[in-house]
């Protein structure tokens, strides 16, 4: 007895044991899939996009310059007076429209790849859920960027809240070609890459170490430790993308961002002008809602793969 019981604890790591491996994925599964994931992230981001619009105005404080940051309470007092509480809203059309799209694709992408992983090298360890997860952020994130910038430019000029994304839409192609919709798309995808691969790397990392060197099991209480671990360690790694992306894709917006060459050419521009911590504004707004998001968006994940009659992450 003692010496049996891995097996069972370790299921979800990869196929059963004698289960045979197979490319054929019905569409309903697929269909699943998208569904229970894209779901998910939608409602967490509809319930952290307050934080969203406060990472972003903390992002383009002091843009070029060094000096005392606001922080985030204080930020938060500022638009609440000065815009109202319907400022803490803008942009969350395009967010959820992208948030269904991008985290369909970016969560629902992430088993199928690990999977298609398994069966060409027969191997599910942690360098291939990195791999996994990187491809599966950066091909969503490339998708829907043209949302991307949408959102960031809404929540950063609560004057466009009549015109709304559409006229936003149409402003930019006017402006900057279609080519505006993916100004950033390359720090983006960095950014999704790093994201989902240590978001969901070490979720199904942690999940299988205390599986297998704890009393827990498949459950709430799993799902709720892994998440908040995974959201931890995908804020420290995605912050200073995080910011680049958003400055690259403000440049329009702000007469101090301009002039930005590249993601590498920004990063180099704030770290000679602003110093290392200029890379982290809005950090621990990036913490607060992306920790709560991790956690909201996995635990979720988890109940509706379950209700759809798909394995756990």
């Amino acid at each position: 007895m003692a010496g049996n019981p891995a097996p069972n604890k370790l299921r979800p790591s990869g196929p059963a044991n004698g289960e045979k491996l197979s490319w054929a994925v019905s569409p309903s599964m697929a269909f699943n899939h998208f569904v229970t994931s894209g779901g998910s992230v939608a409602v967490a981001t509809a319930i952290t996009h307050p934080l969203d619009v406060l990472k972003v105005r903390l992002q383009m404080q002091l843009v070029g310059q060094r000096g005392p940051l606001s922080g985030m309470g204080q930020l938060f007092l500022q638009v609440l007076k000065n815009e109202g509480p319907r400022s803490f809203y803008l942009g969350l059309t395009p967010s959820l429209t992208r948030s269904v799209v991008y985290g369909g694709l970016r969560l629902g992408l992430y088993e199928p790849s690990k999977h298609a992983c398994d069966l060409a090298f027969g191997s599910t360890n942690v360098l291939v859920k990195i791999a996994s997860g990187a491809f599966s952020g950066a091909f969503a994130t490339a998708l829907t960027n043209p949302m991307e910038v949408l959102k960031v430019r809404l929540q950063m000029n609560p004057d466009k809240r009549k015109g709304g994304p559409i006229l936003e839409l149409r402003r930019t192609i006017s402006e900057e070609g279609v080519r505006g919709l993916w100004k950033g798309v390359g720090p983006a995808m960095v950014r999704a890459a790093s994201l989902t691969a240590s978001q969901l790397a070490s979720y199904d990392e942690t999940k299988q170490i205390l599986i297998k060197w704890t009393p827990l099991e498949e459950g709430f209480n799993l799902h709720l430790i892994s998440s908040t671990v995974a959201g931890i360690l995908c804020t420290l790694i995605t912050a200073p993308v995080d910011m680049i992306k958003t400055r690259l894709m403000l440049q329009r917006e702000s007469k101090t961002a301009g002039g930005y060459k590249n993601g590498f050419h920004c990063a180099y521009e704030v770290l000679l002008t602003e110093g290392p911590r200029g890379l982290y504004k809005g950090g621990f707004a990036i913490f607060a809602r992306l920790g709560p998001q991790t956690t909201i968006t996995l635990l979720l994940c988890e109940e509706l793969r379950k209700l759809a009659g798909l394995k756990a992450i």
